[in-house]
């Protein structure tokens, strides 16, 4: 499996809706426009909540994919 390229993550395991989703509006502020935000959590609720977010706000969602109770994200940040 060939690994991705981020330039800036954020680790939101052990936290529950709503805080993943509320440390990605804060953290997705201190990337540049363009750069990717990898994003690893635990709650479930984030695969309903990354894709929102995401939609809702102008990001693209590069990726999800699961790695045993860990859901990762690569989030693309828009204008």
């Amino acid at each position: 499996m060939t690994a991705v390229e981020y330039d800036a993550e954020l680790d939101a395991c052990g936290l529950f809706c709503p805080e993943p989703v509320m440390l990605l509006h804060n953290r997705i502020k201190d990337v540049d426009p363009g750069k990717v935000l990898r994003v690893t959590a635990t709650d479930p609720s984030t695969t309903r909540d990354v894709p929102r977010f995401c939609q809702f706000l102008g990001h693209e969602l590069v990726s999800h994919t699961e790695q045993g109770d860990r859901y990762i994200y690569l989030i693309r940040r828009g204008v």
